[in-house]
Parts: C-alpha cells; structure tokens; sequence
C-alpha cells in the first residue's frame, strides 16, 4: 500500500470543490495525478476529481463533513481553513488509488480519429503497395 502526506488543502480542495490549495491548481494536480498515478489531461479532471473525491473521503470519513458551508468571503475561507488545519492537521496521509482506468484525453481522441480519417486515403501496410483504401 503506497502513502503520500499531503497537505490538508490540498485535500480540502478536492473534496470540497473549492480552490484552498496554497499551491492553487498546482496542488491539486500533484494530488490527483499522484493518486490516480497517471498525468492526466485537463479533460480528464473532472473524472479523476469524482473518483478521488470518493477515496479520500473512504480514507478519512471526517472529510465527508467538513465543508466550509457558511462562508461568504476570500478571508472567512482563509480562517475556515487554518481552523480546519488546527483540527484535522495540516497534512494527511492518502493511499494511491488501485485500479485507476486510464481515460484517453482528448488529444488522444484527436489524433486516433485524424489518424482514421487519413488512412482512407493512405496505403494499408501489406495491400499488395498500390491498392488505395476507398
């Protein structure tokens, strides 16, 4: 089982969907990727935030609550969270995730498709050299 501690806001930002990170979208990105052990596509976040979002909080049930639920400013989040650290600690230890699947980005997607679309009119490797595909 391979563990990683990382910071609680970090963490918070995942499962709250709110940007508390210190290291802004940098954090979060470090935890997801660690987690989901792959470098993922800014077209697969949304996915791997969902899934994530589920294990941490399988991992740590507390964070299932903890949501700063009454605040209306930049400097309440900011007080919310340093509170929160008090708490709960500023750093957590979390379990990579096993099983991650392994979503194509839309890169990926892309070029498979512009790849498709131009081996019609492309030789097919071992056609006899000179038949075209139709």
């Amino acid at each position: 089982m391979t563990t990683f501690s990382f910071p609680l806001a970090d963490i918070l930002s995942v499962t709250t969907e709110k940007l508390l990170s210190r290291r802004r979208t940098d954090g979060v990105a470090d935890l997801l990727d660690w987690m989901t052990g792959d470098r993922l596509e800014p077209s697969q976040v949304p996915r791997a935030t969902d899934e994530c979002k589920a294990e941490l909080v399988a991992q740590h049930p507390f964070l299932a609550d903890l949501e700063p639920s009454d605040v209306r400013s930049e400097a309440e989040l900011a007080a919310w969270l340093v509170e929160a650290e008090r708490v709960h600690g500023e750093y957590l230890e979390v379990v990579a995730m096993v099983g991650w699947g392994r979503q194509e980005s839309a890169e990926d997607v892309l070029g498979r498709l512009r790849r498709r679309r131009e081996g019609s009119t492309r030789f097919r490797p071992g056609s006899g050299g000179s038949a075209r595909l139709g």
